[in-house]
């Protein structure tokens, strides 16, 4: 076993660190000769092979083969940078191209560990087509709904990096490894190391989290529970209602969904009339619906209000998040990932924190509800936001397109999606995180067109109209019930 420190472990030592005790079974594709030198005839190319052959024990770059972390069996590639600098020759592309059609032919995820300079310059053009032969048998992985995850070492540079790296659907990074398109010798004099390093490239959202090494095995195998294969998943149950700090409206134990008919849709669950009145489960007092719209954006808007956070941890027993949108950028008020509930079941969530959700958040998303989709994986919508950042800065960098992509992506799922409105629907902001035919609302919510003060103004009512102009948009949650938006008030 390596120490769990070390950045530099060898291909079979990463392995070990993964699948402990469980072992590993190595499997080889069909021997492929070189010609003497290799492909271009480079002199010496073939004593070099010796001499890394003789230094790490490989015959190649990339050691493939079934194992399992955890309790989760999947197929590992990794790589051997002591040999050749890990690099990608024509042998390294059959193995690769194997490892992936192994896990095709099993039906088990990928987990690549990667520790790559790049193509084999002594291989010429065969070696960097290989990464075309990568990016192929990935693309048909992913048709499968296999799931791919990658674990970047210290250093993953080149196309190693720009396919089996960047190109799975889950990215971890060990500590202060290199990691990047561009590898230390080729890149500018002037460059800034840490754009180059796995905490730069968390920072500008391409990785989804910095693990340590002994914290690994832990991590992998959560994500191995989350990501599948599945089949036939139920949806993702509605929260639970959790009361406003301090606001005395007791507890909300064994409360459940509540339809303005006064039905509820769990075992166990309160009953609510359009006027607000019943009582949850167990004998605690339920929060009492808004009377005017103007007391429904007050309490949509009250800090108080439990957020996104509040109720993913009450909802999940794991989080595992999917940080930034590939793109460059991340929005820290939109929070996106996969999570274990209580009883194992996964589910995908993306939850608005109450700001303006920005380019970055809305392109998360995306990739999340479509990862969630081509996986089987249901989802779980928290809507909460008071619209769209609509900064020049957020019109620079998409906004109208991100948001449009959001729409597309829960238009296309053809997995079940629930939504949950916690706080603010402001516009097409949040209603681009909505189900269309499965969003529920708390009793702390509301949803417009357009904010009051928004619609007063652009009506040129005074201020003092802002609460009247409030009832006429009909934004409180027993509206949004009465107009068929939402199917029933949680709380």
């Amino acid at each position: 076993m390596p120490d769990a420190d070390s950045a530099r472990a060898t291909a079979r030592e990463a392995i070990a660190l993964l699948t402990a005790g469980a072992g590993f079974t190595e499997h080889r594709p069909p021997p492929s000769p070189l010609p003497p030198d290799g492909p271009l005839g480079w002199a010496g190319y073939d004593a070099a092979r010796e001499r890394a052959s003789a230094r790490t024990g490989e015959e190649e770059s990339v050691v493939y083969g079934t194992g399992v972390v955890g309790d989760r069996a999947c197929v590992l590639l990794s790589f051997e940078f002591g040999f050749l600098g890990g690099s990608l020759g024509r042998n390294t592309g059959d193995r690769l191209a194997a490892a992936y059609e192994l896990a095709l032919t099993r039906r088990l995820p990928l987990l690549a560990l990667v520790a790559t300079g790049g193509s084999r310059m002594q291989e010429g053009m065969v070696a960097l087509t290989q990464l075309q032969r990568v990016a192929a048998a990935s693309t048909r992985l992913r048709a499968a709904g296999l799931p791919q995850i990658a674990v970047v070492r210290d250093p993953t540079t080149g196309g190693g990096w720009a396919t089996v790296g960047a190109g799975a659907d889950v990215v971890l990074a060990l500590p202060g490894a290199q990691v990047g398109f561009a590898g230390s010798r080729v890149r500018p004099p002037d460059a800034d190391p840490y754009a180059y390093s796995a905490e730069g490239q968390f920072a500008a959202g391409q990785v989804d989290a910095v693990v340590p090494a002994d914290e690994l095995a832990a991590t992998v195998t959560q994500w191995l529970r989350a990501l599948g294969p599945h089949e036939d998943l139920p949806a993702a149950p509605v929260p639970r209602a959790l009361p406003t700090a301090g606001a005395g409206t007791g507890s909300t134990a064994g409360a459940g969904t509540r339809s303005t008919a006064g039905v509820g849709t769990e075992a166990g669950a309160g009953t609510r009339s359009a006027a607000g009145t019943g009582s949850a489960a167990g004998g605690g007092a339920v929060a009492p619906l808004p009377g005017t719209g103007r007391e429904a954006v007050a309490r949509a808007r009250d800090p108080r209000r439990p957020r996104a956070e509040a109720y993913l941890a009450d909802y999940f027993a794991v989080r595992l998040p999917l940080h930034g949108d590939r793109s460059g950028a991340t929005d820290p008020g939109l929070l996106c990932g996969l999570g274990l509930r209580a009883d194992g079941q996964p589910v995908a969530y993306v939850a608005q924190c109450g700001t303006p959700t920005r380019p970055a958040g809305y392109r998360a998303a995306a990739r999340t509800i479509r990862l969630a989709d081509r996986l089987g994986v249901p989802v779980l919508t928290l809507v909460d936001t008071p619209g769209a950042a609509n900064d020049a800065e957020a019109e620079r960098a998409g906004a109208g397109a991100a948001i449009a992509d959001t729409f597309a992506a829960i238009a296309a799922a053809r997995v079940p999606v629930t939504t949950l409105v916690i706080g603010e629907g402001g516009s097409g902001g949040a209603l681009a995180l909505a189900a269309p035919d499965n969003t529920h609302v708390t009793v702390d919510s509301y949803f417009s067109v357009i904010a009051p003060e928004l619609a007063a103004a652009i009506l040129k009512r005074p201020p003092s109209e802002t609460g009247a102009t409030a009832d006429q948009l009909r934004l409180r949650p027993q509206d949004l019930v009465d107009l068929g938006f939402a199917l029933s008030i949680v709380g």
